[in-house]
């Protein structure tokens, strides 16, 4: 039977949703157990983090990283989704070069954001997206993120003599919970201007980079000109985006390829820390007994802090998680590597 306990690096290709872009890899792997740890929006595209088989249940931990992003922000113009989806809702004159340089500046570090109408955040155990749809929208409490970095890396000019700016490649590095789509609307504000986004990439998520994911190979080079193609071709109702059997055969054997198995060291790129068990004490363990301090090579409450615990045999087998609560030791999980899915 093929082992589908794993992670997969993917990237995901515009035009789709974060749920409907990982059929290709069940089908790959031979399994409905599929679980990613951040979404993108349809327009977007770039890194997915994808647990597979019984590693669905750490997509929910593997979600407090910093992200890294380029974006493609389109001034004059904002719309309610501040995607290329939404209506117009307001509009405003281009910013000038400088003003646009000293407004990225100033949304650097620790600030406020308030999210967008159109997320996944929830009022009222409502989506505030559905709400928004259905014409209720409500205004969502600001909340504080930061931004590592915010990098000007080209712009095209609607007027090169006044140096009015039509579009600008931004690249951000972020923590968790921050909205490219905000930064892209505050940052047109401060400068007198108004905007949305009308591409995205997303580049990093904590320690995994793009480049190491599966389908990486099919994506364009991420430039001004290559999404304002992609925008127009979506316009005109052509199915660019879609592989063909030959991109996909390859993409197939990339991810089946390319899945990773837990691992230390990739638990360590997870946010976890590792410990390995006694093997004298594993039946212990796999039985869902109290947690002894003694079942471990290093001490637990000193080596972990604050950190979920991955727990591997001295074989390196993955076995399951663990965290300490309140100086007890409390199961997340287990699996046991003996036992098939």
């Amino acid at each position: 039977m093929q082992q589908t306990d794993g992670i997969v690096l993917y990237a995901k290709q515009p035009g789709l949703t974060s749920f409907s872009s990982l059929w290709v890899i069940k089908h790959a792997l031979n399994t409905t157990k599929i679980g990613h740890t951040g979404t993108l929006d349809n327009f977007a595209d770039g890194l997915l983090v994808v647990c597979a088989g019984r590693l669905t249940r750490l997509a929910g931990a593997i979600t407090a990283f910093n992200k890294d992003y380029e974006a493609i922000i389109a001034f004059g113009t904002e719309t309610d989704t501040l995607d290329p989806s939404g209506s117009v809702t307001k509009t405003a004159p281009l910013p000038v070069i400088d003003a646009l340089k000293k407004s990225i500046e100033k949304f650097t570090g620790g600030i406020m954001q308030s999210p967008p109408a159109f997320s996944a955040l929830h009022i009222n155990g409502k989506r505030a997206s559905d709400l928004a749809r259905a014409g209720k929208a409500a205004e969502l409490p600001t909340r504080p993120v930061t931004v590592y970095k915010a990098e000007l890396k080209d712009v095209v000019f609607d007027n090169e003599q006044l140096k009015t700016v039509k579009y600008a490649h931004v690249a951000f590095s972020v923590s968790k919970g921050t909205y490219i789509r905000c930064l892209a609307r505050d940052i047109a504000s401060d400068c007198g201007s108004a905007a949305h986004l009308i591409g995205l990439r997303r580049t990093k998520v904590g320690g995994f980079d793009l480049r190491d994911a599966s389908g990486f190979s099919l994506l364009d080079e991420f430039s001004i000109e290559n999404v304002l193609k992609k925008l127009e071709n979506a316009e005109k109702s052509e199915k660019a985006d879609r592989l063909s059997a030959h991109d996909e055969k390859q993409l197939e054997g990339e991810i089946t390829g390319g899945l990773q198995k837990m691992s230390a060291s990739l638990a360590v790129q997870c946010g976890f820390f590792p410990l390995t068990i006694k093997p004298e004490y594993e039946k212990c363990f796999f039985s869902g007994q109290p947690i002894n301090p003694k079942y471990f090579s290093d001490s637990v409450f000193e080596a972990a802090k604050d950190q979920k615990i991955a727990v591997f045999s001295e074989k390196q087998d993955f076995c399951g998680m663990i965290h300490v609560e309140n100086k007890r030791i409390v199961y997340d999980y287990v699996i046991n590597p003996g036992k098939e899915q």
